[in-house]
């Protein structure tokens, strides 16, 4: 049987969603992911609590994400995805730029391209 801990705010019952530290030597506030073990020193939060957290004067707050929530690319990280796609795909253009000739890899590398940590291979009958 598990238990769901609440947010530590007064007459607040909603569930907690986030961890709040205090930090006294450097004046910081770090909010971040529920913690695994209810801890002395920390505040569990609810989603409202946690959204509108003010921290005193002259100290600075640090609101840590867990990562677990979906992530959607960006707009520059889709256009730099279709870049290198590009660039895979005219490994021989590059290659008689640099006045090497047809790029083909490394001696036995048939028809493997490398250009960094990315490479195309060629299929057999191209």
């Amino acid at each position: 049987m598990s238990l769901v801990r609440r947010c530590s705010r007064t007459a607040c019952g909603r569930p907690a969603v986030a961890t709040l530290t205090y930090v006294y030597a450097d004046s910081t506030a770090v909010l971040g992911p529920l913690a695994t073990y209810a801890e002395p020193h920390c505040y569990d939060l609810c989603a409202e609590h946690s959204e509108r957290l003010t921290a005193p004067r002259g100290w600075d707050v640090v609101r840590l994400t867990d990562g677990s929530g979906p992530s959607r690319p960006s707009g520059d990280d889709l256009e730099a995805l279709a870049n290198a796609v590009r660039e895979a795909a005219r490994p021989h253009d590059r290659a008689a730029e640099a006045g090497r000739g047809p790029a083909q890899g490394g001696p036995g590398s048939g028809g493997e391209t490398r250009r960094g940590h990315l490479r195309v291979l060629r299929s057999p009958d191209s």
